[in-house]
């Protein structure tokens, strides 16, 4: 599964973050899809800065040094714009709904569009502040899989609700199946899978869906030899299929998100 583009700053006169990326552990997968360390370019502006938050299926998880920072944001059907003080150095945590579950605890319905304190949802904030002071990436990967690890060790459930095969299933380039197949070959009904997923995620199975193809398309777009056709290829009929897309999810055209995506969020070299 992909990393996710989670967001980037509103204004792209703000400044760039520098990045670095890492999957979890092979066992911890089905729960985390990886890490993302980040400094951002902008940390020492003063007041808020505006962030794009961009849809998503995943829970994100922010351990930033800035206590003010350490947010938990909820899978989401459109971008929406975000207030707050500027993020600084850290790292984000990608969850999928199993991992939201059984990591974390909380139902995962009701984080879905939210963004909510860290500490409201998990204790955490000892986890943020050991990461900050660790002296490498590969430090603070191996110390989050080592947490999430005893998490996962101390509940011993395991992912295999239906919910989660389909949840999983929809994130794959290759799983793209329409939704009563996948309910049929998971050996529940269409009604069934859209009512769990709405009861369980917040979502529905072809929201999933089309957010799903939407961070495939994000990806492709922030690539240094992006283009429109590679953002197609990802899933969508064509360039209209992309464009009456993104207008509905992002409220953009294929054009301005592959502009915005090159100008924000390309790691600093």
């Amino acid at each position: 599964m992909l990393p996710q583009l989670h967001s980037a700053l509103a204004d792209p006169g703000a400044g760039r973050c520098s990045t670095t990326v890492s999957v979890a552990a092979p066992w911890l997968r089905p729960y985390v899809v990886g890490y993302g360390g980040y400094r951002a370019g902008a940390a020492d502006r003063p007041g808020p800065l505006r962030r794009r938050m961009f849809p998503m299926t995943l829970t994100t998880v922010l351990l930033d040094v800035d206590p003010a920072v350490r947010l938990v944001t909820g899978a989401r059907h459109t971008g929406v714009l975000h207030d707050g003080p500027p993020w600084r150095v850290g790292v984000s945590v990608g969850l999928t709904p199993a991992g939201v579950r059984t990591l974390l605890g909380p139902d995962v319905r009701e984080l879905a569009g939210e963004t909510v304190p860290l500490e409201a949802v998990a204790p955490l904030a000892g986890l943020a502040d050991r990461l900050a002071e660790l002296p490498d990436w590969s430090a603070r990967v191996a110390a989050l899989d080592a947490e999430f690890t005893a998490r996962l060790r101390a509940v011993r459930t395991p992912p295999d609700r239906i919910v989660d095969r389909a949840w999983l299933r929809l994130q794959r380039p290759a799983g793209r199946a329409p939704i009563g197949a996948l309910a049929a070959e998971l050996g529940v009904s269409r009604r069934y899978l859209e009512l769990e997923f709405r009861r369980r995620i917040g979502l529905s199975p072809k929201t999933v869906a089309r957010v799903a193809r939407l961070q495939r398309a994000l990806a492709a777009l922030a690539g240094p030899e992006a283009t429109l056709g590679a953002a197609t290829a990802v899933g969508y009929a064509d360039q209209s299929h992309l464009s009456r897309e993104t207008r509905a999810l992002v409220d953009a055209t294929p054009g301005e998100l592959f502009a915005f995506v090159q100008d924000t969020v390309r790691a600093a070299p």
